[in-house]
Protein backbone atom coordinates (compact mmCIF):
# COMPACT_ATOMS: atom_id res chain seq x y z
CA UNK A 1 0.00 0.00 0.00
CA UNK A 2 1.22 3.74 -0.81
CA UNK A 3 1.54 6.35 1.95
CA UNK A 4 -0.62 8.81 0.11
CA UNK A 5 1.81 12.28 1.29
CA UNK A 6 -0.11 15.22 0.35
CA UNK A 7 2.77 17.20 2.40
CA UNK A 8 5.98 17.63 4.46
CA UNK A 9 6.47 20.49 7.22
CA UNK A 10 9.35 21.04 9.17
CA UNK A 11 9.38 23.43 12.48
CA UNK A 12 12.60 25.05 13.89
CA UNK A 13 12.38 26.53 17.11
CA UNK A 14 15.88 28.29 18.59
CA UNK A 15 15.64 29.83 22.12
CA UNK A 16 18.43 32.14 22.79
CA UNK A 17 17.23 33.51 26.07
CA UNK A 18 15.22 31.52 28.88
CA UNK A 19 13.73 32.52 31.92
CA UNK A 20 16.13 35.60 31.91
CA UNK A 21 19.15 33.90 31.01
CA UNK A 22 21.66 34.03 27.97
CA UNK A 23 21.71 30.23 26.50
CA UNK A 24 25.70 29.63 26.38
CA UNK A 25 24.48 28.18 22.61
CA UNK A 26 20.94 28.12 21.79
CA UNK A 27 18.46 25.75 22.51
CA UNK A 28 17.30 23.77 19.28
CA UNK A 29 13.49 22.26 18.73
CA UNK A 30 13.22 20.56 15.48
CA UNK A 31 9.75 18.95 14.37
CA UNK A 32 8.77 17.06 10.91
CA UNK A 33 5.34 16.32 10.06
CA UNK A 34 3.70 14.25 7.13
CA UNK A 35 0.13 14.96 6.05
CA UNK A 36 -1.31 12.41 4.30
CA UNK A 37 -4.55 10.70 3.36
CA UNK A 38 -6.04 8.30 6.04
CA UNK A 39 -5.89 4.72 4.21
CA UNK A 40 -9.40 4.04 6.54
CA UNK A 41 -11.42 7.23 5.57
CA UNK A 42 -14.78 6.21 4.14
CA UNK A 43 -14.76 2.92 5.27
CA UNK A 44 -17.11 2.93 8.35
CA UNK A 45 -15.65 1.36 11.64
CA UNK A 46 -12.69 -1.07 10.50
CA UNK A 47 -12.51 -4.40 12.49
CA UNK A 48 -8.67 -4.77 11.93
CA UNK A 49 -6.18 -1.75 11.38
CA UNK A 50 -2.90 -4.57 11.78
CA UNK A 51 -2.47 -4.76 8.12
CA UNK A 52 -2.47 -1.42 7.02
CA UNK A 53 -0.54 -0.67 10.69
CA UNK A 54 2.52 -2.96 9.68
CA UNK A 55 2.48 -2.10 5.77
CA UNK A 56 2.04 2.08 6.46
CA UNK A 57 3.98 2.78 10.12
CA UNK A 58 7.50 1.76 9.16
CA UNK A 59 7.13 3.84 5.88
CA UNK A 60 6.12 6.86 7.85
CA UNK A 61 9.23 6.32 9.94
CA UNK A 62 11.40 5.90 7.12
CA UNK A 63 10.29 9.36 6.03
CA UNK A 64 10.61 11.13 9.43
CA UNK A 65 13.63 9.99 10.83
CA UNK A 66 16.21 10.62 8.16
CA UNK A 67 14.71 14.60 7.90
CA UNK A 68 14.73 15.04 11.66
CA UNK A 69 18.28 13.61 11.83
CA UNK A 70 19.45 15.68 8.50
CA UNK A 71 17.88 19.16 10.78
CA UNK A 72 19.60 18.02 13.93
CA UNK A 73 23.32 17.66 12.25
CA UNK A 74 23.72 14.09 13.97
CA UNK A 75 22.14 11.42 16.22
CA UNK A 76 24.28 12.30 18.70
CA UNK A 77 22.95 16.11 19.16
CA UNK A 78 19.29 14.35 20.35
CA UNK A 79 19.01 14.34 23.43
CA UNK A 80 14.88 14.21 23.88
CA UNK A 81 11.87 13.16 21.69
CA UNK A 82 8.24 12.88 21.13
CA UNK A 83 5.49 12.15 19.34
CA UNK A 84 1.83 13.14 17.97
CA UNK A 85 -0.92 12.23 15.68
CA UNK A 86 -3.45 13.76 14.37
CA UNK A 87 -6.97 12.97 12.47
CA UNK A 88 -9.18 14.86 10.37
CA UNK A 89 -12.92 15.70 11.50
CA UNK A 90 -14.32 12.65 9.72
CA UNK A 91 -11.42 10.21 11.32
CA UNK A 92 -11.50 8.42 14.24
CA UNK A 93 -8.59 8.93 17.05
CA UNK A 94 -7.42 5.23 16.73
CA UNK A 95 -6.84 5.82 12.90
CA UNK A 96 -4.35 8.52 14.10
CA UNK A 97 -2.65 6.83 17.00
CA UNK A 98 -2.38 3.39 14.94
CA UNK A 99 0.53 4.80 13.04
CA UNK A 100 2.74 5.83 15.61
CA UNK A 101 1.78 3.40 18.60
CA UNK A 102 3.49 0.30 17.00
CA UNK A 103 7.27 -0.45 17.45
CA UNK A 104 7.69 -0.38 14.00
CA UNK A 105 7.34 3.38 13.87
CA UNK A 106 9.02 4.17 17.49
CA UNK A 107 11.93 1.92 17.05
CA UNK A 108 12.82 3.48 13.95
CA UNK A 109 13.42 6.94 16.26
CA UNK A 110 14.34 5.02 19.54
CA UNK A 111 17.13 3.03 17.41
CA UNK A 112 18.56 6.27 15.22
CA UNK A 113 19.15 7.92 18.30
CA UNK A 114 20.19 5.74 20.60
CA UNK A 115 16.90 6.25 22.89
CA UNK A 116 15.90 3.60 25.32
CA UNK A 117 12.46 5.86 26.72
CA UNK A 118 9.36 5.73 25.13
CA UNK A 119 8.64 8.47 22.90
CA UNK A 120 6.09 10.38 25.13
CA UNK A 121 2.93 11.41 22.93
CA UNK A 122 -0.35 12.85 22.10
CA UNK A 123 -3.72 11.64 20.32
CA UNK A 124 -6.14 14.25 18.96
CA UNK A 125 -9.04 15.04 16.52
CA UNK A 126 -9.16 17.59 15.01
CA UNK A 127 -9.82 20.57 11.55
CA UNK A 128 -7.26 22.09 9.82
CA UNK A 129 -5.15 24.84 11.62
CA UNK A 130 -5.28 23.54 15.06
CA UNK A 131 -2.85 23.88 17.50
CA UNK A 132 -0.68 20.80 17.73
CA UNK A 133 1.43 19.61 20.85
CA UNK A 134 3.99 17.57 21.05
CA UNK A 135 5.21 16.72 24.58
CA UNK A 136 8.56 15.28 24.86
CA UNK A 137 11.31 13.22 26.94
CA UNK A 138 14.90 12.94 27.68
CA UNK A 139 16.07 10.00 25.40
CA UNK A 140 17.50 7.29 27.72
CA UNK A 141 16.37 8.63 31.18
CA UNK A 142 12.47 9.43 31.22
CA UNK A 143 12.83 10.74 34.47
CA UNK A 144 15.15 14.18 33.72
CA UNK A 145 12.57 16.66 34.58
CA UNK A 146 14.50 19.41 32.03
CA UNK A 147 13.59 17.44 29.18
CA UNK A 148 9.64 17.58 30.15
CA UNK A 149 8.89 20.35 27.38
CA UNK A 150 6.19 20.40 24.71
CA UNK A 151 6.41 21.60 21.29
CA UNK A 152 3.63 23.42 19.81
CA UNK A 153 2.95 24.64 16.32
CA UNK A 154 0.00 24.40 13.38
CA UNK A 155 -0.30 23.50 9.99
CA UNK A 156 -2.78 25.93 9.02
CA UNK A 157 -4.45 23.88 5.74
CA UNK A 158 -3.92 20.49 7.68
CA UNK A 159 -5.45 17.86 8.51
CA UNK A 160 -8.48 17.94 5.98
CA UNK A 161 -11.40 15.98 7.03
CA UNK A 162 -9.83 12.82 5.41
CA UNK A 163 -5.95 13.09 6.67
CA UNK A 164 -3.83 12.10 9.70
CA UNK A 165 -1.18 14.50 10.81
CA UNK A 166 1.97 12.45 12.28
CA UNK A 167 4.71 14.68 14.04
CA UNK A 168 7.68 13.68 15.51
CA UNK A 169 9.89 16.38 17.34
CA UNK A 170 13.21 16.09 18.71
CA UNK A 171 15.13 18.37 20.97
CA UNK A 172 18.82 19.49 20.98
CA UNK A 173 20.14 21.19 24.30
CA UNK A 174 23.61 22.51 24.70
CA UNK A 175 23.07 24.57 28.08
CA UNK A 176 20.74 23.45 30.81
CA UNK A 177 18.50 26.47 31.59
CA UNK A 178 15.60 26.65 34.10
CA UNK A 179 11.97 26.08 31.65
CA UNK A 180 13.31 25.20 28.33
CA UNK A 181 11.12 24.72 26.14
CA UNK A 182 11.69 21.99 23.61
CA UNK A 183 6.33 17.63 16.33
CA UNK A 184 4.85 14.32 12.72
CA UNK A 185 1.74 15.17 10.64
CA UNK A 186 -0.18 12.42 8.84
CA UNK A 187 -3.54 12.49 6.17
Amino acid sequence: MKLELRKFAKFVDKTFIEGGKDAKEPVLLVSVAAVFKNPWHGQGFVENLRPTILDLAPKLGDLLVPELINEMGSPDKILAYGKAGVVGLSGEIEHASAFIHTLRFGNKFRDAVGGTSYLSFTNTRSPAGSKISIPMMHKTDSGLRPYYLTHEFTIHDAPFDDEVDNISHHRQLYAVLPNHLGPTICR
